[in-house]
């Protein structure tokens, strides 16, 4: 009779499967995206979901944060949002006859920040230390996030008037940046068919409780990562500081946030330990927004020259066996 230790590993796989089969009912033909997403939530990372607008990236946070039984808040970034409008303030209350805090929306579980980069930088950073460490500080007082807390923002890459680019401390913060695309035909006409993916939210149930997610997050840790592909990845991490064409390479936070990354990718797709294929399809999502290129285009926003690069940097570096 297998030991309940044995049995663990599995039922922690088929509970990742469902989630992300759950996902999947409304985001089609986009496992890759939904397997990332699933793996930052198990990382303890945040996501920042940046494409065009009306291919699915508010969709595909609602989807997620639906599938889990957690406390969910949406907060539209404006240019006239404030702090106060995130975090919470502070009031008196005449009854009482005393101050009281009223938290704000980001005291949740999963946190949808949309369109962050419309807001000022002042509200923008007012996402860095919860972000950072799961902490608000207001009124000289530290006050503690709930567990599990994640962050899924979104942006619109293209239009720039009336917005405000996130600064590097602020993209530090985000264990992945995501692209979402357009569906292929064949899922874009199954979409057509159905409607629109809306019908589908709506009647998501979820598959994942706090505790669960709790439990996953924890095993995290436990997956396997041989010395080669822990050398592999800070290769990887060491030439993004050292490359002539790089002026600022990935930090240390961000190589701890890879190798998690790396075993957290590992156990959605069902193993124990951590392969050299894990490493590289991180290497885009988690990398590509750390690292500014000298080229002056690419230091106002052109994500794409930062992507070319991790590419061009995998097919230079041998893979370990």
């Amino acid at each position: 009779m297998a030991s309940e230790a044995a049995i663990a590993p599995n039922r922690s796989f088929e509970k990742i499967a469902a989630l992300q089969a759950n996902i999947e009912k409304v985001i089609r033909g986009k496992s890759e995206v939904v397997q990332f997403c699933i793996a930052s939530l198990l990382a303890k990372g945040h996501i920042l979901l940046e494409d065009v607008p009306g291919v699915g990236k508010t969709t595909l946070a609602h989807a997620l944060a639906r599938s889990l039984s957690l406390s969910f808040q949406r907060i539209q970034f404006t240019s006239d949002l404030l702090p106060a409008d995130i975090v919470g303030v502070t009031v008196y209350n005449q009854d009482e006859q005393e101050f009281e805090f009223i938290s704000g929306p980001i005291f949740t579980n999963v946190l949808l920040a949309d369109e962050i980069n419309r807001a000022t930088p002042k509200a923008q950073s007012a996402l860095l230390e919860a972000m950072s460490e799961g902490m608000i500080s207001i009124e000289k007082k530290r006050l503690p996030l709930p567990e599990p807390f994640l962050v899924l923002a979104t942006q619109n890459p293209v239009e720039h008037v009336g917005t405000y680019p996130l600064p590097e401390s602020q993209l530090d913060r985000f264990l992945m940046r995501l692209t979402i695309g357009y569906p292929n035909l064949s899922d874009e006409k199954k979409l057509l068919r159905a409607g629109g993916a809306h019908d589908a939210l709506e009647n998501l149930d979820p598959v994942l409780d706090e505790q669960e997610v709790r439990e996953l997050q924890e095993r995290v840790a436990l997956v396997h990562v041989n010395e080669s592909l822990v050398e592999y990845l800070m290769t990887l991490v060491q030439t993004t500081r050292t490359h002539p064409d790089v002026a600022l390479g990935v930090s240390t936070r961000g190589a701890l946030t890879y190798f998690k990354a790396a075993q957290a990718l590992a156990m959605v797709n069902g193993r124990d330990f951590v392969i050299p294929e894990d490493v590289k399809r991180l290497a885009g999502p988690v990398l590509s927004h750390r690292v500014v290129l000298k080229d002056r285009r690419a230091m106002r926003g052109d994500s794409a020259a930062e992507g070319r690069f991790i590419q061009r940097m995998l097919s230079e570096i041998p893979v370990p066996r």
